[in-house]
């Protein structure tokens, strides 16, 4: 997607940390209604928006397999996290007066529909904000593949990873305060130099479905109007070649 084009459908991934604010889990309510206000604004200027939420400030599969569990286990307790967080941002956009829909990669039907591709267009055709939780409802793939899985899936014009940090830096810019923005990369420079925009599985997918990815800083007040509005922020990664 070009600059300067407007996106009428994007899926914003929001990982979990980011609705921790500064805390050391959990979720942070100030920093959920304030994502939620950003979200609401957007839908208001006509914006359709899916999200996918990692569950990091609840719980990581990977970390406890490392400890010694189950791997496949610890994944669907993780998948579960992302569930809880997305049931909280379906209620604060709730608050907004937005109709939002909760949608799992499996069974949990007391809780939220199961996820198919023609209801969830039908979602966001209607107007209404659609939380796309529990991954891909399969082990081993992160919630980057499952929101660039469901990205292409939607037809969203547009992916947006909203991080606590600006864009895709030279280096890591909490311990390398000179480290560059990255303001436009390829897809194959990303994957060529490990840049770590997201897993190689995500970024593959992305790039052989001619997904842009924007990545900013949802910390940041109006950043996320003003992608919707084509302006430049944080990093864009393309298919196509850096300019």
């Amino acid at each position: 997607m070009p600059d300067d084009t407007v996106p009428r459908r994007i899926l914003l991934k929001l990982s979990g940390e980011a609705l921790m604010g500064d805390g050391e889990f959990g979720i942070d309510p100030e920093v959920l209604e304030r994502v939620a206000g950003e979200i609401a604004e957007i839908m208001r200027s006509g914006v359709q928006v899916a999200l996918v939420i990692g569950g990091g400030n609840i719980f990581r599969g990977a970390g406890l397999a490392g400890g010694g569990v189950d791997r496949v286990v610890g994944d669907r307790i993780g998948m579960l996290a992302t569930v809880m967080n997305s049931l909280a941002m379906q209620d604060a956009l709730h608050k907004q007066a937005v109709h939002a829909r909760t949608l799992s990669a499996f069974r949990i039907d007391s809780v939220c529909e199961l996820y198919d591709r023609d209801s969830a267009v039908r979602h966001l055709e209607s107007g209404r904000a659609v939380i796309l939780s529990a991954g891909t409802g399969n082990p081993f793939f992160t919630t980057d593949s499952a929101a660039s899985l469901r990205a292409i899936e939607i037809g969203a014009n547009l992916m947006i990873k909203a991080t606590k940090v600006d864009g895709v830096f030279t280096a890591d810019p909490v311990h390398h305060p000179d480290a560059k923005l990255y303001p436009r990369l390829s897809y194959d420079r990303v994957l060529r130099e490990g840049l770590g925009v997201m897993d190689a599985t995500a970024v593959v997918l992305c790039k052989e479905h001619d997904m842009a990815l924007r990545v900013m800083n949802i910390n940041t007040q109006g950043a996320l109007q003003r992608v919707v509005r084509g302006e430049s922020v944080g990093t864009l990664v393309t298919s196509g070649e850096e300019s």
